[in-house]
């Protein structure tokens, strides 16, 4: 953590779930009914959180999972245990998806380890919030920007091609709602 004049901010972004108290519950609470058998699914950021929740469902829907993620090895190797229990493989790929040549790779890797590609689920995101708008660097909004829109479209480049009919990208955004 780095103080700033009062402030703390965050520096090791985006951070372990498998240190979070109370852990998210990210369980499915239903039997699967096979509706992604024989499908594969590449998910960014799904070593925590809604990337996990969205694995462990697909898993549980018949779904293979290439599973991205920055640098949470804990976290990714807890997601892929799941997906493993749900009697489908995993690929776990750790890279920076806000780097065109590593979302190419992680592309190419899911469709010669896992065989084919159905589905992209664009979720990895970060934020760096800051109390005053005169705060936000550029580095920080640079940042977000690679994380957040840039590897939508870094990944969905090199997914077209392995995309067949009745293929899907999936983008997930969130935002934060800040009073003025």
């Amino acid at each position: 953590m780095v103080a700033r004049v009062g402030r703390v901010k965050e520096d090791g972004l985006p951070g372990h779930e498998s240190k979070l108290e109370p852990k998210p519950d990210w369980e499915p609470h239903y039997s699967g009914s096979g509706r992604l058998a024989g499908k594969v699914a590449l998910i960014t950021g799904a070593d925590s959180g809604i990337g996990r929740a969205v694995a462990a469902l697909f898993a549980r829907e018949g779904a293979d999972i290439a599973i991205i993620y920055l640098c949470e090895h804990d976290d990714a190797a807890k997601t892929a245990e799941i997906v493993a229990a749900e009697g489908r493989k995993s690929l776990v790929l750790a890279g920076d998806v806000g780097d065109p040549k590593f979302c190419e790779q992680a592309i190419k890797k899911t469709v010669k380890s896992l065989g084919r590609l159905d589905i992209l689920v664009n979720n990895a995101g970060e934020q760096h919030p800051d109390p005053e708008i005169e705060d936000i660097t550029d580095k920080q909004l640079q940042r977000t920007f690679q994380t957040n829109i840039f590897s939508m479209f870094y990944l969905s480049q090199a997914a077209r091609p392995h995309l067949k009919k009745g293929s899907a990208i999936i983008n997930c955004t969130s935002g934060e709602l800040q009073r003025v």
